[in-house]
């Protein structure tokens, strides 16, 4: 199986088995057929709403600096599946990626010719199995993974995890998780284990009273990255921060304060950086190579800036956490700027609530659509949001909105591509071919 074909397989599964329930036995039935491929690297596992992409990203960046050989497995993808699976900061090649995915092809097989259709695994289970399997075939040390919806019944939670993270959890995805951040808490608190050392980013008040109370049903020692790590000396320098350090009661020990420059954008990246601190220093990681992780880390598609004239700006703002946060970006660092907004979201979203919080601080915005299936198209789109702004333009697809964005923008101004990351991924693969680079980097 070459890496066409490898691709080909895994969309074929998108879909296919959508009667499947969410739950945690085909995946099961797949590591032990696989022989235990998530058994063959140390875990860290990761959960939560917002921030879990940028603080794993950050966790294994740091653990590479510190010469572990690091695999990292994360969900969606922005332009292409390899991206999936990264192993020491890079995308996992083609060739390996095929390799992976015909392990778990011949196992998916076998299985259903075994035990029927119905335990054929999914989609993101295969590609999950994927990563495992790579991560056993580069002979990862460390494998950072981040949980793909919820935590207790996702695919990733056949872990046994030596660390478990909890970054902001906020509403979504409320249908398959519960209505309230209390019940979504709970669902991401699934991926607790007996054993395991656990951290959590700072939480609204409920949400870490609900993940406090499911530490001490497993008995397991929690650690509140607000009480191990906080920041001081804060600045920043076109929306990148640094700040320092500072060791607090739940800390290791041992460590002094220490100067922290990070290489992704947004204030936010403060308080995921605090977490990642949190869980390197329970992991025992030296502070120089928590510092090298920090500053090196990239995560594309979020605050992601494209230096040319006009700038860009790409950030899946695909829910009202994210869109606060991009609010506040543009907010802080773009005032005196006419920025114009490119938009799209998938249809389970609330773009209305979005719309409200985003759209005041853009001048003028075009309502597009990805190509995926499950996207709003721009008809429909306008139809809930058109209250909140008075200069609103449709263009059905992506390339066309930014050809459209570009004809009417002074080379001074800024474009923002935001909404789904599926979106946000079309954007930034229409604009490789340009000259445009990422700024700060």
């Amino acid at each position: 199986m070459n890496y066409a074909a490898s691709v080909e397989y895994l969309l074929s599964l998108l879909g296919a088995f959508s009667n499947s329930r969410f739950e945690l036995h085909r995946m099961e039935r797949l590591m032990v057929e696989l022989g235990h491929p998530e058994r063959s690297f140390r875990p860290i596992h990761i959960a939560g709403t917002n921030g879990k992409g940028s603080t794993a990203a950050m966790i294994a960046a740091a653990l590479h600096a510190a010469g572990k050989t690091v695999g990292l497995n994360s969900s969606p993808h922005l332009m292409q599946l390899n991206e999936r699976i990264r192993i020491n900061s890079t995308d996992i090649g083609d060739d390996d990626f095929a390799a992976a995915v015909e392990e778990v092809r011949a196992a998916n097989e076998t299985i259903s010719a075994r035990e029927g259709l119905e335990m054929h695994p999914t989609f993101f289970e295969s590609v999950t199995a994927a990563a495992f399997c790579a991560f056993r075939r580069a002979g990862v040390e460390w494998g950072v993974v981040e949980v793909g919806l919820g935590g207790r019944l996702d695919a990733t939670n056949v872990l046994h995890p030596e660390l478990t993270v909890i970054t902001p959890i906020a509403r979504d995805h409320e249908r398959i998780l519960g209505d309230g951040v209390r019940l979504i808490a709970r669902e991401k608190a699934g991926i607790f284990k007996h054993g395991c050392r656990s951290v959590v980013a700072d939480q609204s008040r409920g949400v870490l009273d609900e993940i406090r109370g499911r530490a001490e049903e497993w008995g397991i020692h929690l650690i509140e990255s607000r009480q191990a790590w906080q920041s001081g000396n804060i600045s920043s320098d076109e929306g990148f921060y640094r700040f320092e350090a500072i060791p607090g009661p739940q800390a290791a020990g041992g460590r002094e304060p220490f100067p922290v420059e990070l290489g992704l954008a947004g204030e936010h990246q403060v308080t995921n950086a605090l977490t990642a601190i949190t869980s390197l220093d329970v992991l025992g990681v030296e502070t120089g190579a928590i510092r090298r992780g920090l500053a090196d880390v990239s995560w594309p598609g979020r605050l992601e800036r494209l230096a040319g004239k006009p700038e860009f700006l790409l950030d899946a703002a695909h829910n009202p956490a994210g869109a606060t946060v991009l609010a506040s970006f543009l907010r802080e660092h773009c005032t005196g700027r006419t920025i114009h907004l490119i938009y799209g979201s998938s249809r389970d979203k609330p773009v209305a609530q979005i719309a409200q919080l985003l759209f005041p601080y853009a001048d003028r915005i075009v309502l597009t659509a990805s190509r995926v299936t499950r996207s709003i198209s721009p008809d429909d789109l306008l139809k809930a949001v058109e209250h909140h702004h008075n200069d609103l333009t449709m263009e059905p697809t992506v390339e066309a909105a930014l050809e459209w964005v570009e004809r009417h923008a002074d080379r001074r101004d800024l474009i923002v591509v935001s909404g789904s990351i599926f979106l946000v991924g079309e954007a930034k693969a229409a604009l490789e071919q340009r000259v445009a680079v990422p700024v700060g980097q």
